[in-house]
């Protein structure tokens, strides 16, 4: 059942929560209205992500991507925080419904007729950048960056492009992947780091609801656990935030590339979610984000 007009908070929560595959068309449109609302707006920005991997390999929008990407850097042109809230107001007054993401940077989820963008204005304090779901970047593929044409406009893209998106999806980039086969890949190729923060639990069920032990949980970029006999599995998560995980049990490997988690929480995986959210979203779903509840 989709809830929403297309352009609310139900929306977004719907194609969070399902990530079905853009309208090629709309996306077309709303990229270009974006990119006239930030000009305006003296703001620069750059195409990433599957929109950035689209535009240099394919030179369309990916006909499975979920959503668009683009990306600017605090301080780099002038760029200021009053200069992006200026910029919300505009998207507001044009439709756009838009949500702030909560994390180390400013990050913006907005939609308009069904189409979510992803609009991250990272810090320029260091020389990378981290990029979801835990990728560092050197700034200085960002600092001066080409410009393409791309849907019959110009845009600009990281510097060398082919850099950048080596560093996002692996050497394999030029290949095209289906939706669970780039997450995979981009995933299991980030180091984990030591972290401090709150502890959380996460329960594992399998097909049928009963707890699944020895489950391999691995929380990308932050460390693996292993569900004891109650399917439990603990995670140490440094605050509220967007987290990506990878779900493992003989017979049964599940990404979950964007879960929002908090600290101090339970949540609940079972194995037949993302079988239940396709039917709920009509038989569609892009990346499985989602799919943990709270306990």
């Amino acid at each position: 059942m989709v809830l929403g007009n297309g352009s609310d908070a139900e929306s977004l929560e719907f194609t969070f929560n399902y990530n079905p595959p853009v309208d090629p068309t709309a996306a077309e449109r709303v990229l270009k209205e974006v990119k006239e609302i930030l000009d305006q707006s003296g703001i620069a920005f750059l195409l990433s992500s599957g929109t950035c991997l689209g535009a240099i390999r394919d030179g369309a929008i990916i006909a499975w991507d979920d959503d668009l990407d683009i990306m600017s850097v605090m301080g780099v042109d002038g760029l200021s925080k009053a200069k992006v809230d200026t910029a919300l107001e505009t998207f507001r007054n044009r439709g756009y419904y838009i949500y702030a993401s909560p994390g180390e940077h400013p990050s913006f989820s907005m939609i308009k007729d069904w189409v979510r963008t992803g609009w991250d204005c990272y810090l320029s304090e260091k020389e990378t950048i981290v990029v979801y779901p835990k990728q560092e970047i050197p700034l200085r593929l960002l600092r001066q960056p080409k410009e393409i044409t791309f849907l019959g406009e110009r845009f600009l893209v990281p510097n060398p492009p082919e850099e950048y998106l080596r560093l996002k999806y692996g050497e394999a980039w030029r290949t095209p992947k289906r939706t669970g086969e780039y997450e995979l890949d981009a995933v299991e190729k980030i180091p984990s780091t030591e972290i401090y923060g709150a502890r959380s639990k996460l329960q594992v069920l399998d097909d049928v609801g009963k707890p699944v032990s020895g489950a391999e949980v691995s929380l990308v970029g932050y460390g693996r656990s292993t569900t004891d006999a109650n399917g439990y599995a603990e995670l140490i998560l440094p605050s509220t935030d967007w987290y990506a995980l990878v779900i493992r049990f003989p017979g049964h490997e599940q990404v979950l590339y964007m879960e929002q988690l908090k600290p101090e929480a339970t949540f609940v995986y079972r194995a037949d979610s993302a079988a239940k959210a396709s039917a709920a979203a009509g038989g569609t779903v892009g990346t499985l984000g989602n799919l943990l509840t709270r306990a």
